[in-house]
C-alpha cells in the first residue's frame, strides 16, 4: 500500500524517477557524441579556411619574389603572362627540380627577348621537411639570385637561409658553372665553395644541391627555357 501511495505521489506531483546507470551513460554518450562531431565540424571548417589563406599568402609572396629577383633592365612584360607548366612535354630532366607536376615557371622579357627565367624547385633534405625555392636564372647561365618561398627549418639555425634573418642566401647571386665548377657547389665541410651558416650545416647543404640541380637543369634545357615558344620548339624563330 505504502509502495502504490508513493507511485501515485511521484505521478500527482509530476517528479520524474531516478534514471539508471545505463540510462546515464546513454545520456553521456550522446552529449559526447553531439560535442565530438561539432568539435570536428569546427576543427575541419578552421582547417580549410587556414590552409586556404596560407596558400594565398605563398602564392602573393612567390609573386614578390619573381619581380624581386628579375631587375627592370631585364624586363619589360609581366612575368605573370609569360608562365608555363613545368611538364611542357619540350623539356627534359625535371626531376632534378624535384617538383610536383603542378608546378609553374616564368620567362622574363625584355623587348621582346627572353633574358631570364624564373625556376621553382626544391631541396628535399630539409632538417625538418623539403624547402621549396625559387632561383633566377639569366640568358648566360648566371643565377641573378635564389629565394626561399616556404620551409619549417630550425628558428635560430636553419632560418638564417630567410633574407630577414642573415645574408647567406645571397651568395648564390652572380655565380654559375663558369664561376664554380660543377663539383665544388658543395659546402665547405664537403669540400666545396659555399659556407655553412653557423650551427648549421643540413639546411644549407640541401639548398646548395639543389641550386646546382637547378643550373644543371637550366643548361640541359637551356634552348626551351629561353625561347619565345616554349610549347613547341627550343629554337627561336
Amino acid at each position: 500500500m505504502t509502495d502504490e501511495t508513493d507511485n501515485n505521489a511521484q505521478r500527482d506531483t509530476g517528479a520524474e524517477a531516478p534514471i539508471t546507470l545505463t540510462q546515464a551513460i546513454r545520456r553521456s554518450a550522446i552529449g559526447l557524441g553531439i560535442f565530438a562531431v561539432f568539435t570536428a565540424g569546427i576543427i575541419a571548417v578552421t582547417q580549410t579556411l587556414t590552409a586556404d589563406r596560407i596558400d594565398t599568402n605563398q602564392r602573393e609572396f612567390e609573386a614578390r619574389s619573381l619581380y624581386d629577383l628579375t631587375p627592370e633592365s631585364l624586363r619589360d612584360n609581366d612575368l605573370l603572362e609569360t608562365a608555363y607548366p613545368i611538364d611542357l612535354p619540350t623539356l627534359t630532366d625535371t626531376a632534378l627540380l624535384r617538383l610536383n607536376r603542378d608546378a609553374t615557371w616564368y620567362q622574363a622579357r625584355k623587348d621582346g627577348a627572353v633574358t631570364a627565367v624564373i625556376l621553382p624547385f626544391i631541396a628535399p633534405e630539409g632538417y625538418t621537411e623539403p624547402i621549396r625555392l625559387i632561383a633566377a636564372i639569366d640568358a648566360s647561365g648566371t643565377l641573378l639570385g635564389v629565394r626561399v618561398i616556404t620551409h619549417k627549418e630550425t628558428p635560430g639555425l636553419g632560418d638564417q637561409i630567410e633574407t630577414s634573418k642573415s645574408d647567406w642566401i645571397f651568395s648564390f647571386d652572380g655565380q654559375s658553372f663558369e664561376t664554380i665548377e660543377p663539383d665544388q657547389w658543395q659546402v665547405k665541410k664537403d669540400g666545396g665553395a659555399f659556407d655553412q651558416m653557423t650551427g648549421a650545416t643540413i639546411t644549407p647543404r640541401a639548398i646548395v644541391r639543389a641550386v646546382a640541380r637547378t643550373l644543371t637543369f637550366f643548361e640541359t634545357n637551356r634552348a626551351v627555357l629561353l625561347s619565345t615558344d616554349p610549347n613547341t620548339t627550343g629554337v627561336d624563330s
